[in-house]
C-alpha cells in the first residue's frame, strides 16, 4: 500500500498539473486584434527562425525519471533576460535534467516573437512587453509562466564631472538612453517626478553602441542595463553610477513593478502538455536558485552556453541584474501595474493594448 507521504506527493503533483491545464484552457479575446507592434515586433512569420539543436546525450547519460515527452522547443534571450536558465541548460547537457530540451539562444527578441507567433518554439525567456506583444499579435495564444528579472536599469556617468544626486537634478539636461523600453521606463520616471525639460536623446540606439560611447568619454551622463553598465566599468574605471533607476521607479510607481524579463509559454502548448510545462516550471525555479546561491558557478555556465560571452563580467554584473522567480497572484500583481504604465507611456511598447486575464497562468 502507498505510504501516506507517497500520496500527499502524487495529489499534488496531479492538482499541480490539473491547475495548469485549466490556466491554458481559459480563453479571453484580445483587447484588440489590431494591436500595433513594440520595437520587439515580429517579422513576418512565414519563415521561422533557425534553431540550435541542443548537444546529444547519450543512452548512459539518460536518467531513468526522464519524462518520455517530445522534445522541448525553449528560445532564451541572450543577456540579463536569459542568466537564469544557465543552469537548466547546462543540466541538459549533462543528461541529467527531467525532460528533453531543444535550447536556442537569442540576440534578437523580434526573433523570439516570431517564434512564439508561428509555433515554431515552445517556452521562451523574453522581455515582458515582448511577450505583451507576442500576446496581441496572436490573439492571446501566450502566457506568461513567471518573472526572472526586476529592473536592470542605471544612470551613468562618464567621469566626476558630473554631479546627479536626484532625478530633480536631471533638468535641463540630455541623458541617452536605448531606444524603446529603456527610454519609455526612464521617460515615467522623469514625468512622475514633474521633469519635463529632460531631453531623452536616442542617438545610440542599441544598449551595446551607447555602452561603447559612455566608455569612451563620447557620452557623459547615460541610462544603460545590466550587464553593460559592468562592461563599460571595464573599460572606464572613471565611470560611476549616479542612479538606480529601479529605486527611483519604487519611488513613484508600486514597489516592485519594474518587471523586465520573464518566460511564457504556448497557450496550445501548456495545453496538449501540462505535466512538461509544470515540470519545466519546476526546473526553472531551481535553476533560478542555483544562481542566486553559485553565482561564479552560474557565471561559467552563462558563459559556456553562449547567453553572455563573458563569465567574469556576468559574476560581477549578478548582484545588479536583478534576477527572480515571480509566479502566481504576485507575478500578476506586477506586471499588470508594469504593463499598464507602459501602455500609458507609450501603447505600442506593450503590443497596443493591455492583455487580458488569459495572458497570466497562475498555478493554484
Amino acid at each position: 500500500m502507498m505510504n501516506m507521504k507517497k500520496l500527499l506527493a502524487a495529489l499534488l503533483a496531479l492538482t499541480m498539473v490539473l491547475s495548469l491545464a485549466a490556466c491554458a484552457q481559459e480563453e479571453t479575446p484580445a483587447e484588440s486584434t489590431q494591436a500595433a507592434v513594440a520595437t520587439e515586433a515580429a517579422p513576418e512569420t512565414t519563415v521561422a527562425p533557425e534553431t540550435t539543436a541542443a548537444p546529444e546525450t547519450t543512452e548512459a547519460q539518460e536518467p531513468a525519471e526522464r519524462i518520455d515527452a517530445d522534445l522541448i522547443n525553449v528560445m532564451v534571450l541572450n543577456g540579463t533576460t536569459g542568466f537564469g536558465m544557465a543552469n537548466l541548460m547546462d543540466a541538459y547537457d549533462k543528461g541529467e535534467s527531467a525532460q528533453n530540451y531543444n535550447f536556442s539562444v537569442e540576440t534578437d527578441a523580434s526573433n523570439i516573437v516570431a517564434a512564439l507567433a508561428n509555433g515554431s518554439v515552445d517556452i521562451a525567456a523574453l522581455p515582458t512587453n515582448a511577450a505583451a506583444t507576442v500576446y496581441n499579435k496572436t490573439q492571446g495564444k501566450v502566457q506568461v509562466l513567471a518573472l526572472n528579472t526586476l529592473g536592470v536599469l542605471y544612470l551613468v556617468a562618464s567621469n566626476d564631472s558630473v554631479t546627479i544626486e536626484s532625478v530633480e537634478d536631471l533638468a535641463g539636461w540630455n541623458v541617452y538612453a536605448p531606444a524603446q523600453n529603456p527610454s519609455f521606463i526612464f521617460q515615467h520616471i522623469l514625468e512622475a517626478n514633474g521633469l519635463t525639460d529632460v531631453t531623452i536623446d536616442n542617438t545610440y540606439a542599441q544598449p551595446a553602441d551607447l555602452n561603447t560611447a559612455v566608455a569612451s568619454g563620447e557620452v557623459s551622463i547615460a541610462v544603460l542595463p545590466e550587464p553593460m553598465v559592468t562592461v563599460a566599468k571595464s573599460k572606464n574605471p572613471e565611470l560611476k553610477v549616479l542612479l538606480d533607476l529601479t529605486e527611483e521607479w519604487d519611488k513613484v510607481a508600486p514597489a516592485g513593478s519594474l518587471v523586465q524579463g520573464c518566460v511564457v509559454v504556448r497557450k496550445e502548448f501548456a495545453e496538449q502538455n501540462p505535466d512538461a510545462v509544470a515540470a519545466f516550471l519546476e526546473e526553472y525555479g531551481a535553476s533560478i536558485e542555483a544562481l542566486t546561491t553559485d553565482i561564479e558557478g552560474t557565471a561559467a555556465k552563462i558563459e559556456a552556453t553562449g547567453i553572455f560571452n563573458k563569465a567574469a563580467v556576468a559574476a560581477k554584473a549578478i548582484p545588479n541584474c536583478n534576477v527572480c522567480f515571480i509566479t502566481g497572484e504576485d507575478m500578476k500583481a506586477a506586471l499588470s501595474e508594469f504593463l499598464n504604465i507602459m501602455y500609458g507611456v507609450a501603447p505600442a511598447s506593450v503590443g497596443g493594448a493591455i492583455p487580458g486575464d488569459d495572458f497570466y497562468c497562475i498555478l493554484n
